[in-house]
């Protein structure tokens, strides 16, 4: 059976009250953005409270759903018949032809559920519920009614038209793009940071990202690997401008000036530096990480403590409480993580100390930072008039 109608189902928007509109008007643009992407031509429109994918043209019903399932916002996605309603029979006639044809081998259960938003309609859900059921019990032989637990519902929606559909595909969730805001989030090659940046964007929140990246001890390769990463979270946050920062020069006076076992945590403290001020100039109100307390020695709780002081935005850790095989296995839903193991190294692993701080105490930190007082202020300069922004495309 081929569908050319979808009905979009949302959850949370539908208790946003007077400012509900705003986040309906946010999805029909999202959903119409996706689908621009989809070869045909589709129209995107929303009624009260129902919204509405329709192909104007030949698609891939593969292709389309894919994108549709890639929309934050979107709880369900229903190929949905939709009918004018021309009197009784007609309906009838028409669920009981669909039954038919979407499952022709009629050896299942199912139960029928009217709903009847325009009360003016002559029949009320209950005595459409059983005469729909008659008409597909007598059309199916071999269909039997299940009220509990059946392998089929049967919705009818009683609207200024009429929708009939049985199944609900499962969406993304969450809220509608570009409706929190917009962060930087700190994208290294590892499994955590894409994870965290898929949550975080699955709040409304738009994305930029920044990698630190320190030629020749990090090859292109590893790069490559980071773009790769933002471009499969790009599917479900829509385009992120990945800043490129050269970290190397950076990271060698860390490593000649301060104590080797303070070199993770000195690093990170002037990532988020860098971090913030590519935020600030370019619009976004916090900073994201894949930071989970306790995974390593700079994600302690006293290392997180002493990374945020350097802050002034808030930091966002979405997976901060998870451990790793909860962020692996999210990372396996959205795709990243079969890339996120390539064997490329990361900057933070090739000046990594054999035995680092894990309770690193400010105080201490500020006073090896002294250090670099005479040359940081230039190297920071040119890291940030150097950035290299990548445009990356879903």
């Amino acid at each position: 059976m081929k569908f050319q109608l979808f009905l979009i189902k949302y959850a949370e928007i539908a208790v946003k009250g007077k400012n509900r509109y705003i986040f309906e008007d946010k999805l029909v643009s999202q959903l119409a953005q996706k689908m621009q992407r989809v070869e045909g031509e589709f129209e995107v429109w929303k009624t009260s409270g129902r919204i509405y994918v329709k192909a104007l043209s030949e698609y891939d019903y593969e292709e389309a759903l894919d994108a549709l399932k890639h929309v934050f916002g979107v709880v369900g996605i229903c190929p949905v018949i939709q009918i004018e309603d021309t009197g009784f029979e007609d309906l009838s006639r028409t669920v009981v032809e669909y039954m038919q044809e979407r499952y022709p081998d009629q050896d299942l259960t199912f139960k029928v559920m009217a709903r009847r938003a325009r009360k003016s309609y002559p029949m009320d859900s209950n005595e459409l519920n059983a005469r729909l059921g008659e008409a597909i019990l007598n059309a199916c032989p071999r269909m039997k009614v299940n009220v509990h637990e059946p392998d089929v519902y049967v919705t009818v929606e009683v609207r200024d038209e009429i929708n009939i559909y049985t199944e609900v595909i499962r969406g993304a969730g969450g809220m509608p793009l570009g409706t929190n805001g917009r962060a930087m989030l700190l994208l290294s090659g590892g499994i955590d940071s894409p994870v965290a940046g898929y949550m975080i964007a699955k709040r409304g929140v738009m994305l930029d990202a920044v990698y630190f990246h320190a030629p020749p001890y990090t090859s292109e390769r590893a790069k490559q690997k980071v773009v790769d990463l933002a471009r499969l979270v790009a599917k479900y946050s829509g385009t992120i401008q990945l800043h490129v920062v050269n970290f190397t020069d950076i990271q060698l006076a860390i490593y000649e000036k301060c104590p080797h076992d303070e070199l993770t945590i000195i690093m990170r403290r002037y990532m988020m530096k860098i971090a913030e001020a590519l935020a600030e100039k370019n619009g976004c109100l916090a900073l994201v990480t894949g930071e989970s307390i306790g995974q390593v020695a700079s994600q302690t709780m006293q290392s997180l403590t002493v990374t945020n002081e350097v802050c002034h935005m808030p930091v966002f850790r979405p997976v901060i409480a998870f451990d790793k095989q909860e962020i692996i296995e999210i990372s396996e839903k959205i795709g990243t993580f079969e890339v996120s193991i390539q064997p490329f190294e990361d900057c933070c692993t090739i000046f990594v100390a054999k035995h680092p701080v894990t309770k690193p105490k400010l105080s201490v930190i500020q006073h090896s930072e002294e250090k670099l007082t005479e040359v940081m202020p230039a190297l920071m300069e040119q890291a940030l008039s150097t950035v290299e922004t990548i445009v990356v495309e879903p």
